[in-house]
């Protein structure tokens, strides 16, 4: 376990231990078995970034999962997502791909909220207040 580090900037303190021990942005799980499969699934919908989910027929479909329905077996469980390359006029095109259509799965794109930590968030704020800094407010960051 490392030694606590003291005057650490907002930008080191945004990211919290653990989170090289937790990070799944660019992994690409083994499917062996159902409970793999659902398991990665699980964790692909907590993810906060893209994923590539490969097909059986080999077609690729790289967006954000939104959802997930779990059935009694892989057939009747699909995954929800919004692809990355909808088009501006149609930002709500969804689609959902079957359980058992699944062949790999790969966190292929950023995290946006890996080591963000409300801590960090805060600690900021109370920075910049006690710089003297005025008519701030906790509000959110701004995403890439």
């Amino acid at each position: 376990m490392s030694e606590p580090q003291h005057n650490l900037t907002v930008d080191h303190l945004e990211v919290v231990d653990g989170r090289e021990r937790n990070q799944i942005e660019g992994w690409i799980p083994e499917l062996a078995t159902e409970a793999e499969l659902r398991d990665a699934l699980e964790k692909a919908f907590d993810y906060r970034g893209d994923v590539t989910i490969t097909r059986k027929d080999g077609t690729r479909v790289e967006g954000y999962i939104f959802d997930r329905r779990n059935g009694p077996t892989l057939d009747a469980s699909v995954v929800r997502l919004i692809p990355q390359n909808s088009s501006p006029q149609n930002p709500s095109q969804k689609i959902s791909i079957a359980y058992s259509d699944i062949a790999a799965l790969a966190f292929s794109g950023r995290d946006t909220a890996a080591g963000k930590s409300w801590e960090a968030w805060v600690r900021k704020y109370w920075e910049r207040k006690a710089a003297g800094e005025k008519g701030i407010a906790l509000e959110p960051e701004k995403l890439d």
